[in-house]
C-alpha cells in the first residue's frame, strides 16, 4: 500500500482490511461454526398469534391504526398514493410509521496494523434462521432509551452524541450518515449509520467477535449470515477516498499499476471494481450531470401521499390473524410471540410484515470507456423523504407475479434467468428481521460484455463506483442499492 495521507488513512486501512480474509482471532470456518453453535444452544422461539393476543399493542381509533401502548416503537397505518410516474398510477397499502432515528453502529479497532470490526450474533424474530451477524449496536430510539424496560444495549456509549461516559479522545467517528430504509414499507424512516474507531482496549462481551472487512465480505457470499442492518453500515465504507479521483496515490496512473501499488494481484471483476472505485478512467456522466438528471426527475414528478385509516385501505382485508391483500400479493401484516434469551428483553409480542417467496434485487454493470459502471435506477417509493432515491437496476418484491406483465420493471427478465457468464455475485439475503417476517431477496450482480447493446430508459443512469462513494454520504441511495454495495468483494480473484 502507498503511504496514506492523514485524510486518506481511514480509507486506506478500510481497503487493506477488505483485502484480508485472514484474522488473528478466528478463521471464516470458525465463525460459521460459532454462529451455528450459538444458534443451537440459545433459546429462541417465534410463533404466530392472533392480533387479540398482542401484549402492549392495540388497534387505535381516529385514525384506525395498530400501535404500541407507549406510543413509541412503530405503528402500522394506511397510505393512499397517486403518481404520474411509472406503470401503476395509484394504489393503497399498509405502511410502517416509525419517526424515530435509530442507531446502527459498528466499532472498529486496529490490531497489529490491521483494521477489525466488532460484530454481534443477534437474534431477530423475522429472520429465516433467527441468528445473524449484526452491527455492534442495532437499536431504535425506543430501545436504547429503554421504553421496553429492558437492558441497555452493550457498547451504546460509543455511539451516543455526546457520550456521557467516554473521553472523546478515546474514539473518533469514521462514518456518521443518515440513511433511509425501504421506502415501499416504511414512511420516511431513517437510521444513523455509524462506524466509530476506538484506540483503548474494549472488553469483548459474549456473542461478539472481531472480524476483518475481508472476512465479512466473504461471509456475504453465504445466504442469510450477515443481516441487513450490518450491510447498510458496511455500504458506507469506501474502498477509495475522494481525493484519489484527482490525486491518485504515487505510482497509480494506469489500471496495470493496481497490483504494484496495493500489493495484491487483483484479477478480473475485483480489479475492475477497484479501478472504478478510485476514479480511474472516465465516467459516462460527471457527478454534476448525475445530480442534475436526478433533480430534473424530482422537479417533473407528481406524487401525492396521504396517510389514511388502516381499516379504509382499499384492496386489503383484515381477519383475526392478518391484514392481507385481497389477491394474496405483496405482503401481509401478522402478529408474533417472541422468546429470546439473549436480547435486552427476553419475551415480547409485536406485529411484523410477512412477505412471500423471494424478491429480486440486482445491479447490471458494464465497462464503458474502459471503466466499470453500475446501472442505477431513480426509484420512486411512497415512503421516500424526497421523491426519488437511487436504487439498483432491478428491485422487485414479487418477481414471479410481475415477470412478463406490463408492470414488470425493465431488465427483470435478465435477472430472473441471468447468463452464467455474466454472473459476478449472487446470494440470498434477509431483510430487516425486526420488522419483516422471512423477507428474503436474491441479490445479484451481473456484468454485461462491453459489446452488448442495451436500451437504457430515461430514469436509469450509469455511474462509476467512485461516483457512488462520493454521493453515498448524502443519503440518496436506497437500502437495496446499499445492500448490494456491501456485497462487493475485492477478494474474489486475489492471488
Amino acid at each position: 500500500m502507498p503511504k496514506p495521507t492523514a485524510s486518506s488513512e481511514p480509507t486506506a486501512s478500510f481497503l487493506t482490511s477488505a483485502l484480508t480474509a485472514e484474522s488473528r482471532f478466528h478463521s471464516l470456518e470458525e465463525i460459521r461454526v460459532w454462529l451455528s453453535e450459538r444458534s443451537g444452544r440459545q433459546h429462541f422461539a417465534v410463533r404466530r398469534i392472533p392480533f387479540a393476543e398482542l401484549d402492549q399493542w392495540h388497534f387505535a381509533a381516529d385514525p384506525h391504526r395498530l400501535v404500541h401502548n407507549s406510543g413509541r416503537f412503530f405503528s402500522i397505518e394506511g397510505l393512499r398514493v397517486e403518481t404520474q410516474h411509472g406503470s401503476v398510477k395509484h394504489w393503497q397499502q399498509p405502511i410502517i410509521q416509525q419517526p424515530e432515528i435509530g442507531i446502527l453502529g459498528i466499532l472498529t479497532k486496529v490490531f497489529d496494523g490491521l483494521r477489525y470490526f466488532l460484530m454481534q450474533a443477534k437474534m431477530e424474530p423475522g429472520n429465516i434462521n433467527l441468528l445473524q451477524l449484526s452491527p455492534t449496536v442495532q437499536a431504535t430510539w425506543s430501545n436504547y432509551t429503554r421504553v421496553h424496560a429492558g437492558k441497555r444495549p452493550l457498547y451504546l456509549d460509543y455511539f451516543l452524541d455526546p457520550s456521557p461516559s467516554l473521553d472523546p479522545l478515546q474514539s473518533r467517528r469514521l462514518v456518521d450518515q443518515l440513511q433511509s430504509e425501504q421506502g415501499a414499507r416504511f414512511f420516511r424512516k431513517r437510521n444513523r449509520n455509524m462506524i466509530v474507531e476506538v484506540e483503548n482496549d474494549v472488553a469483548l462481551a459474549d456473542g461478539f467477535v472481531w472480524l476483518t472487512l475481508g472476512q465479512i465480505k466473504r461471509l456475504l457470499t453465504n445466504d442469510n449470515l450477515v443481516n441487513m442492518d450490518a450491510r447498510t453500515v458496511l455500504a458506507c465504507i469506501p474502498f477509495a477516498c475522494p481525493e484519489w479521483r484527482f490525486a491518485p496515490p504515487p505510482g497509480l496512473q494506469r489500471r496495470d499499476d493496481l497490483t504494484e501499488v496495493f500489493g495484491h494481484h487483483l484479477g478480473g471483476f475485483p480489479h475492475d471494481l477497484l479501478w472504478s472505485a478510485i476514479g480511474g478512467g472516465s465516467s459516462w456522466r460527471s457527478s454534476a450531470e448525475v445530480l442534475s438528471w436526478l433533480t430534473a426527475l424530482k422537479a417533473n414528478c407528481g406524487l401525492t401521499v396521504e396517510r389514511i385509516p388502516l381499516d379504509q385501505v382499499e384492496g386489503w382485508e383484515q381477519d383475526d390473524w392478518q391484514i392481507r391483500h385481497h389477491q394474496g400479493e405483496h405482503f401481509a401484516v401478522i402478529a408474533v410471540d417472541v422468546e429470546a434469551g439473549t436480547r435486552e428483553v427476553v419475551h415480547w409480542t409485536q406485529p411484523l410484515l410477512e412477505h412471500f417467496g423471494y424478491g429480486c434485487v440486482g445491479f447490471l454493470t458494464q465497462k464503458l470507456k474502459g471503466t466499470l459502471h453500475f446501472l442505477v435506477r431513480a426509484s420512486l417509493e411512497p415512503g421516500n423523504r424526497d421523491l426519488f432515491e437511487l436504487g439498483p437496476t432491478v428491485s422487485c418484491a414479487n418477481p414471479e407475479q410481475r415477470a412478463g406483465s406490463n408492470t414488470a420493471p425493465p431488465f427483470l427478465g435478465l435477472f430472473m434467468d441471468p447468463p452464467t457468464r455474466w454472473l459476478r455475485y449472487q446470494a440470498v439475503q434477509s431483510e430487516e428481521g425486526g420488522r419483516f417476517y422471512h423477507f428474503q431477496n436474491c441479490y445479484t450482480i451481473l456484468e454485461a460484455p462491453p459489446e452488448t447493446a442495451l436500451e437504457i430508459p430515461p430514469d436509469f443512469m450509469w455511474m462509476t463506483l467512485a461516483q457512488i462513494f462520493e454521493l453515498t454520504p448524502h443519503g440518496i441511495f436506497n437500502i437495496e442499492a446499499r445492500n448490494l454495495f456491501a456485497c462487493l468483494d475485492l477478494q474474489a480473484s486475489i492471488s
